[in-house]
């Protein structure tokens, strides 16, 4: 069922960085090339936030966090991680790791991979 699984969210300090991990499964991702992060605010739309091309590594960033955030993978691509630096209340949100088969897009709607969500709470 949880084809991704985050790891990392928990209640954090504003000004403090942020470090999520998604583990994907390598069956059900086969064949899909961007792997995205989103984060979502109950009854706002989901948003995104950092996206990763998994062969080539070119990375994009949405606005909001662009200048302080960083999405990587390891050398044997079987993990990626999204870091946030100099927190801000408005980062809180549930954050969740998804892929899709084609090249980079922002809208969610275009991700068919989704991890459950892990609860990002930045406090001041």
């Amino acid at each position: 069922q949880v084809q991704l699984v985050e790891v990392g969210g928990g209640l954090v300090q504003a000004g403090d960085s942020l470090s999520l991990s998604c583990a994907p499964s390598m069956r059900t991702f086969m064949g899909r090339r961007t792997l995205g992060w989103f984060r979502q605010v109950p009854g706002k739309e989901r948003e995104f936030v950092a996206a990763i091309n998994w062969y080539s590594g070119r990375t994009y960033f949405a606005d909001s966090v662009e200048g302080r955030c960083t999405i990587s993978r390891d050398n044997a691509k079987t993990t990626a991680y999204l870091q946030i630096n100099s927190l801000k209340r408005e980062d809180t949100a549930v954050y969740y790791c998804a892929a899709r088969l084609g090249d980079y897009s922002a809208n969610w709607a275009f991700y068919d991979y989704w991890g459950q969500g892990t609860q990002v709470t930045v406090s001041s």
